[in-house]
């Protein structure tokens, strides 16, 4: 299983700093409200989203 969180929604549930860390996400880079990641069950489990 595959769940996709967009940054947005990252910063809604307060996850987006690991989140960044997960997918090597700089504070310098760009990314858009919208832009999709695609985490694995392992990593939603980590998150706490399942």
């Amino acid at each position: 299983m595959k769940i996709i969180i967009t940054r947005e929604e990252a910063v809604h549930k307060g996850i987006w700093e690991k989140v960044m860390q997960m997918f090597g996400v700089d504070q310098d880079d760009d990314t858009y409200a919208n832009e999709q990641f695609i985490l694995t069950e392992e990593q939603a489990k980590e998150l706490q989203l399942i």
